[in-house]
């Protein structure tokens, strides 16, 4: 049973964490891009950010397909890991906690993710919970 709750809170912090960074991606798209270019990356990266952030949250939620959830896994754990490692190579760790919670919140979902769902994950170990 705790392990059903770990995947449920664990997956709807990550999936809050990507809708509000999304949404503030959309009201705040001057600060963003500001932010970005600060860290080395161009702009036009924004509105592609925005789309992959709400369709990677909706397809580990709802869950279409394991192979797109799984897909949408590997992207955030990429995405989390190159956005910390961003903020600490432009000298701004303090920055980076987001994206360290983040990577706590994906591996505890990730890796409980076959106690829940009907279909499970290859990928996901089985037998840690």
């Amino acid at each position: 049973m705790a392990t059903i709750y770990t995947y449920w809170i664990s997956t709807a912090l990550l999936s809050l964490l990507y809708l509000i960074s999304a949404m503030m991606y959309l009201t705040k798209g001057d600060r963003v891009r500001k932010a970005l270019a600060d860290l080395g990356y161009p702009a036009y990266l924004v509105p592609l950010l925005i789309i992959v952030k709400v369709l990677g949250s909706a397809a580990i939620l709802l869950r279409f397909s394991v192979a797109l959830s799984d897909l949408a896994y590997a992207g955030m754990l990429y995405h989390l890991l190159l956005a910390g490692l961003a903020h600490v190579a432009a000298r701004k760790p303090g920055e980076a906690l987001p994206a360290v919670i983040g990577l706590a919140l994906l591996a505890a979902s990730f890796f409980t993710q076959n106690a829940v769902r009907i279909i499970p994950s290859p990928y996901a170990l089985t037998t840690i919970f």
